[in-house]
């Protein structure tokens, strides 16, 4: 009977007027008791597929009602690639989200330090300008100005020492050269032939000597050099580390004192609270590093007794056995310190290693 009823409605002609709309129909209500009756039935399919129709997880979503076409059906794939783009979005929204962090961690970094470096900046114009007070220890602060002024004098000793083996470089070089010279006499002179001689073997005996001498200054160049250029220097770093605490220390004490003085209402109160926490920071951090610098300069004091103790003793007896012409002398100074020179013919004398 539905059959019947559709085929009847869908072969009926519309007649449209002239103005577009359209005519009376003499059948209308027929069309519309088939409207409803296909709309029944269309109802009992529904509650079909919602009653036994396909799982959607299963299979997959089917589109234009039960038992259509394959156009109509939608992949459960397609959802999943969905899925898979909104966690790009999601890991790129992340990587968003960190680099925004980074940079705001950076920016308050720089923030603390422009801070740190205005306090610090006032507190040492107020220092020098005679209006700021400064903490200061006597006794460590005298014990770092007997640093600075030893190592300007042992700096001093450096640059005569290496002076000194420059020029008595220079000789041994210059005795060598006349001692070649007389040998060379010695043998084209024969009238001179012993006088030549024996005084090219002199020349020859001191080059010898020389270098031995040699070899013991520049062992006594290199441990000075060691002595001030790292040990020294390593221990006026932290010094310069302690000066710095010190100064950044008293900065933030000021303010702490100048916050103390003014008003005691909510915010300023909260400032305080802040600034004592920075103090304290500050605080700590000065007292370990005047720690630090009260254990190296002791034990840079002991090394430095050590180290010149042998190397003073080194330079004595090396100077003084080679100018009384002490030749075993000054070969045993040598073996005492454990000083090897550099076999003959070899590059570089080893006393030149060092220059």
């Amino acid at each position: 009977m539905t059959d019947s009823i559709m085929s009847k409605a869908a072969t009926m002609e519309i007649p449209i007027n002239s103005n577009g709309d359209t005519g009376t129909l003499p059948e209308d209500d027929s069309l519309e008791q088939a409207a409803k009756l296909q709309w029944s039935l269309d109802e009992k399919d529904l509650q079909q597929v919602m009653v036994s129709g396909p799982n959607l997880n299963e299979t997959s979503i089917v589109s234009g009602g039960y038992g259509g076409t394959a156009e109509g059906i939608i992949p459960t794939s397609s959802i999943k690639g969905s899925n898979m783009h909104h966690s790009s979005s999601s890991s790129s929204v992340t990587a968003e989200e960190i680099t925004r962090g980074v940079a705001v961690e950076k920016l308050e970094t720089v923030k603390k330090w422009g801070l740190n470096t205005y306090k610090c900046t006032k507190q040492m114009i107020s220092e020098r300008f005679g209006r700021g007070s400064r903490t200061v220890d006597l006794e460590l602060e005298a014990q770092i100005e007997v640093l600075r002024d030893t190592k300007r004098k042992y700096e001093n000793v450096l640059r005569l020492a290496r002076a000194l083996t420059n020029h008595f470089y220079n000789m041994v070089q210059t005795q060598h050269a006349l001692g070649d010279t007389f040998a060379d006499l010695s043998q084209k002179s024969p009238e001179l032939r012993d006088e030549f001689g024996y005084n090219a073997e002199t020349q020859k005996l001191l080059c010898k000597n020389g270098e031995t001498l040699l070899g013991a200054i520049n062992f006594f160049v290199s441990s000075i050099n060691t002595l001030v250029n790292k040990t020294m220097e390593d221990t006026l770093m932290t010094i310069k580390m302690y000066e710095n605490a010190r100064l950044e220390f008293d900065a933030y004490r000021s303010d702490l004192e100048e916050l103390s003085m003014g008003p005691r209402d909510a915010v300023a109160m909260a400032r305080i609270d802040a600034a004592q926490q920075q103090y304290q920071v500050h605080k700590e951090k000065y007292e370990r590093l005047r720690s630090d610098v009260t254990i190296k300069l002791k034990f840079l004091e002991e090394n430095k007794v050590k180290v010149m103790h042998k190397q003073l003793l080194l330079f004595h007896n090396a100077i003084s056995a080679y100018f009384a012409g002490n030749q075993q002398q000054l070969e045993q100074t040598l073996k005492q310190f454990n000083i090897k020179l550099r076999p003959p013919g070899a590059d570089k004398p080893s006393w030149l290693e060092e220059q």
